[in-house]
């Protein structure tokens, strides 16, 4: 199979889909890898890192989608690129649709087979391509919360891990999965007081024993959330609902009740975001105010690390690249966990969860699998 892999175009995205490593395991055997020119020269990965290793280099993304039977990318893509893809073409990528209908239609005007990263499962009942990226963006959150609680950036002025005879700051996590542990490992050992909310008991269980009351978890209810929320420095939203829009959390209510210079970091805005005056930013212009609490909503935050993203999401996505690679469509009949990451075929939107949140019918993966093989 023929694979395109073009240079990401949203603002300040550096990663790239896939590492030299990972197109020297697809050249390796027998598949054909076109690289854009420069797609990764910003981390370290230029033309002649793809030449070495068997790869052709495009001059440009128009070549790329031309040439490719299947496009692996990191973002969503954009209108332009969108409008490149033809049918029959596959497109694996995050996709994060239920905040995006003009994505959704682009991609099914296109005829495209496009199968995104987010709602990939696995037997355990995670999300294997998610959590690369959650781990990169549960730190991040409290990386760049704590930088913008100094007092130059907007925020109170607090050190997160205070100092001896003054407290350390107050850091609440909405959501205890990977990203709320990965960000709830950081801001603990930034030496802050560290408190998760989560509705599962079972997860706070967890979490207890992972950090040996280093983190207190906390049952999440109306009450907690607004005491908790109130009380804090820096808020992590890490909820997620698989394929669907992120709940709504953190009201303006709460926000204008918040203390001065509070910082909040929205990493579910990918899906819409959890605090209801949230909106998307770039690393270019990563926030701003409402009612004196600091938002910092960027929607790629990975890609503020691009290197270290982009060799792990190789190492979590080149198994299902391989498999695609050698089979099309007919990966997806033999493995049902990927199958779970078809978002649109043939022009139909082939998630519920994606079609619940975009308001529109829905085709079952199922019934668009077995449609495909009668055709074929």
């Amino acid at each position: 199979m023929i694979i395109g892999i073009p240079k990401e175009i949203k603002n300040h995205e550096y990663r790239i889909g896939l590492t030299p490593a990972g197109v020297r395991e697809l050249v390796a055997v027998g598949h054909e890898v076109y690289v854009e020119t420069q797609g990764g020269e910003a981390i370290g990965f230029d033309d002649a890192a793809y030449l070495n290793v068997g790869a052709t280099i495009a001059p440009d993304a128009a070549d790329v989608f031309a040439r490719a039977e299947l496009i692996v990318k990191v973002k969503e893509p954009q209108p332009d690129e969108c409008r490149r893809l033809r049918e029959g073409q596959l497109l694996f990528t995050y996709l994060h649709l239920a905040p995006d209908p003009q994505q959704a239609q682009l991609l099914q005007a296109s005829g495209a087979s496009a199968i995104a990263y987010e709602t990939v499962t696995n037997a355990r009942g995670g999300l294997p391509l998610l959590a690369p990226m959650s781990e990169v963006a549960g730190r991040m959150s409290v990386q760049a919360g704590a930088y913008h609680l100094e007092k130059a950036q907007g925020g109170n002025g607090t050190l997160l891990g205070g100092v001896p005879g003054v407290e350390p700051g107050k850091v609440l996590i909405l959501g205890g999965g990977v990203v709320g542990t990965n960000a709830a490992r950081m801001a603990a050992g930034m030496g802050a007081q560290v408190t998760v909310l989560d509705r599962s008991v079972e997860r706070l269980q967890q979490l207890d024993d992972l950090f040996q009351g280093r983190v207190v978890g906390v049952y999440s209810t109306e009450d907690a959330l607004e005491r908790y929320a109130l009380d804090a420095d820096l808020v992590v939203g890490a909820v997620l609902v698989p394929g669907a829009s992120a709940p709504t959390l953190i009201r303006r209510s709460h926000v204008s009740a918040m203390n001065s210079g509070a910082v909040v970091v929205d990493v579910a805005i990918d899906q819409g975001g959890c605090f209801e005056t949230s909106h998307a930013t770039t690393h270019q212009d990563p926030t701003y105010v409402v009612d004196g609490v600091v938002h910092y909503c960027v929607a790629n935050m990975p890609g503020g690390v691009a290197r270290t993203s982009t060799m792990a999401l190789t190492n979590a996505t080149l198994p299902y690249v391989l498999a695609l690679a050698s089979e099309g469509l007919g990966a997806l009949h033999t493995d049902k966990h990927l199958a779970a990451g078809l978002n649109v075929h043939a022009g139909q939107i082939t998630h519920r969860a994606v079609a619940d949140a975009l308001g529109t019918d829905y085709l079952p993966v199922d019934k668009a699998l077995n449609s495909c093989l009668r055709s074929a």
